[in-house]
């Protein structure tokens, strides 16, 4: 605590730190749990960069903070003499957004690195695709992504487009933590970055390019004028960057009767409808539905704030409820459309292959195997199915044909190397088209999924534990499950289990022991009997562990059953 408070004090002293920080300090004097909060570590530059709570403190996400990691980032750019090469930057609705954009590219501009900075709010996939257009060896985009409105966040991008991994995440965290004195941080005026010929600005070209990039991607773009006009789709962006994008390119492709929810159309960092701007949550939903009830739509659509993530609710047509579609379901829709109709006009690649991460659900197998399509499994993070694309294209060994994930990302495309929410809605709404045009919906064709491969349903239970304490406290159950692991969960038999920070696979079946395969992670991950699974794993942005869980049943009701039985289990894992 004392450290804490020593740098505290300097924080609160110090002529570096501008007046609004000194107040927002001397405004917590007396809080002592909530000062050692602040400065008890600093805010760690992770493998995908910084995410945190907004506020004055070296554990905040604050311009200091920004600067001090950009810093690091400058030095290693720097060390790889890519100055001239340059560092694209995005940022989304989030508070601070802006001003954190502006920090990043002034102190890579007074390193001699050029700054190419969006003119407004963009999503995280246009960032993706313009540091490719524009040649650079970087990208920024500031962002929490789907985090609560306290929270803003920083990810660093490589040249392939795709966020950094290893060994370069680690070579650029050293040299993030290697800056240790707020002195050692550079910067310059909007100015004299501008008279350097450092700093130039994107607008409108790259849009126009993005949406070039996607249209390309439309199977049967005829079909889809045809049939578009006849969906109604409700969207919201949730206060965030898909607006624009999201409703233009429905529009240039011929589904007019978008209707947006028009309390969450503008951006907002405080997020003043929803406590939580995740489209994976269903309370996130509750004025998309609400409108989608008085237009009677077929369709209802969320993204997230950084438009990386899509949320899907469809009407079903026996009872006129509307269902909601799990990243996984979704992404199975969008996959099977993909190969069947790739397959249907003969051009589905011999060395076609998909890619997806080991906690997402299992459908993907049966579905890829049953078109002779490859399918690669990653760790955790859409950043890994991105670094699967750049494998592809340097070793000429697959080409790439769809990357989704559980947390409701998916990527049709090589346009962009991190996961997509516009090209998900065009793709999806594209699936919905030809649902349509077979007198289909989508609950239909989803349930046509469900009897043809198998009845896989999967769950995640996560739990928050915040703060120092519940950072430990994470730890000591990751310990406990790793030390002892037991044989059966659920009254379920452990087949194999994968520790993964060990790189250890163990087959209880064979009894034989082997290596993972992946990169060293905290996860856990055991494949039981019945085609069932679970995997568990603390998050990488959020102060929570997480407990994915995944069966395989004969019809919806044992399914259901199923899981209900093993997430029980899972969960006394936790206690």
């Amino acid at each position: 605590m004392m450290e804490a408070k020593n740098i505290y004090q300097k924080w609160c002293e110090d002529p570096y730190f501008d007046e609004e920080t000194r107040a927002e300090l001397l405004a917590i004097r007396e809080d002592e749990k909530e000062i050692e909060e602040r400065f008890y570590k600093n805010l760690e530059f992770g493998t995908g960069g910084l995410r945190g709570i907004l506020g004055a403190g070296t554990n905040r996400m604050n311009r200091y903070t920004v600067r001090k990691a950009t810093q690091g980032l400058a030095n290693y750019i720097i060390r790889e003499n890519g100055q001239k090469r340059g560092v694209a930057i995005a940022y989304d609705s989030r508070r601070y957004s802006t001003e954190f954009a502006r920090e990043a590219a002034l102190c890579l501009a007074a390193n001699g690195i050029t700054v190419y900075v969006f003119d407004s709010l963009r999503p995280t996939p246009e960032l993706s695709f313009a540091l490719r257009q524009l040649g650079c060896i970087s990208g920024i985009v500031i962002t929490a992504s789907h985090n609560p409105a306290e929270y803003n966040g920083y990810k660093v991008y490589w040249e392939d487009g795709a966020q950094i991994t290893a060994p370069r995440d680690g070579e650029i965290i050293r040299e993030v933590n290697a800056v240790s004195d707020f002195s050692q941080v550079n910067t310059m005026t909007l100015e004299q970055a501008e008279e350097q010929g450092l700093y130039h600005m994107i607008g409108k070209e790259t849009d126009d390019l993005y949406m070039a990039a996607l249209k390309k991607l439309v199977i049967h773009p005829d079909m889809v004028r045809e049939q578009g006009s006849g969906l109604k789709i409700v969207y919201t962006p949730l206060h965030g960057t898909g607006n624009l994008p999201v409703r233009r390119i429905l529009a240039e492709l011929g589904f007019t009767n978008v209707y947006v929810v028009p309390e969450q159309e503008l951006p907002d960092g405080n997020f003043p409808t929803v406590s939580y701007p995740n489209p994976e949550d269903r309370n996130a939903f509750a004025m998309a539905l609400k409108l989608a009830e008085q237009v009677d739509a077929d369709l209802v659509l969320a993204t997230d704030p950084d438009a990386d993530r899509l949320g899907v609710y469809a009407k079903n047509p026996e009872n006129g409820s509307y269902e909601s579609f799990t990243g996984n379901m979704s992404g199975m829709l969008i996959l099977e459309y993909i190969l069947s109709q790739k397959k249907a006009m003969q051009q589905l690649p011999e060395n076609g292959a998909v890619v997806t991460t080991i906690v997402s659900g299992k459908m993907a197998r049966a579905i890829t195997a049953d078109y002779g399509v490859k399918l690669i499994e990653t760790l955790t993070g859409f950043k890994y199915i991105g670094e699967q694309i750049k494998f592809f294209e340097q070793e000429h060994s697959f080409e790439y044909l769809f990357g989704y994930e559980e947390s409701y990302g998916c990527l049709v495309g090589t346009h962009a190397r991190d996961k997509d929410a516009v090209v998900a809605v065009m793709a999806l709404c594209e699936v919905a088209a030809w649902c349509r045009q077979q007198g289909r919906t989508l609950c239909e064709q989803m349930n046509r999924l469900f009897d043809r491969y198998g009845y896989y349903k999967e769950a995640l239970c996560t739990v928050t534990l915040k703060g120092q304490d519940g950072a430990k406290q994470i730890q000591t159950m990751m310990e406990a499950i790793r030390t002892q692991v037991p044989a059966e969960i659920g009254g379920l038999a452990v087949r194999q289990f994968r520790d993964y920070r060990a790189d250890v696979r163990k087959d209880f079946v064979s009894g034989t022991e082997g290596t993972t395969g992946l990169p060293a992670s905290n996860v856990l991950y055991f494949a039981l009997e019945n085609d069932a699974w679970c995997c568990i794993r603390p998050s990488g942005t959020e102060p929570k562990i997480k407990f994915y869980i995944g069966v395989k049943g004969v019809d919806h009701a044992d399914a259901d059953a199923k899981l209900a039985a093993l997430t029980g289990a899972v969960q006394t894992l936790a206690e």
